[in-house]
């Protein structure tokens, strides 16, 4: 059952760390806006231009949940994780050269993430995530 589309009680944040992340990061967020959620897209603000992210801190402090797609090492989810008190959703994406083993290496440092509050989806699953952080934003509550 989908949670309800009227009702919108706070912000989902949905962060890429680099473009190429970005077709399964917007299958996250256009998930969350067709359950009714508002969301902010925070693109290409990963830790290689962490001073990117680091000027998007409103929007990553007032929402109810985040989802950090990114590829490569994937320690965006863990950056992320470190500064908010919101939960997070890592999605760790096929996209990346080098040694990214189609998204395994980013999927491994995901689920070995040190920060507390974040939560894996498989490789790819933009929709899973997307899903998942509406019933976070639709659960009572208000963010103080």
């Amino acid at each position: 059952m989908f949670p309800a589309q009227t009702e919108r009680h706070g912000s989902i944040v949905v962060a890429t760390g680099g473009t190429s992340d970005l077709g399964v990061a917007e299958e996250a967020a256009l998930t969350a806006e067709a359950l009714g959620n508002q969301v902010t897209r925070l693109y290409d603000v990963g830790v290689a231009g962490l001073h990117r992210l680091l000027h998007n801190l409103e929007p990553l402090m007032t929402a109810r949940a985040v989802v950090a797609v990114a590829g490569m090492e994937g320690a965006l989810a863990s950056v992320i994780g470190g500064l908010v008190d919101c939960p997070v959703i890592a999605v760790p994406t096929s996209i990346g050269y080098g040694s990214n083993f189609s998204g395994l290496s980013a999927l491994l440092s995901m689920l070995n993430s040190c920060a507390s509050g974040v939560s894996v989806v498989n490789i790819d699953n933009g929709f899973g995530a997307g899903y998942l952080a509406s019933m976070i934003n639709h659960m009572g509550g208000d963010k103080q």
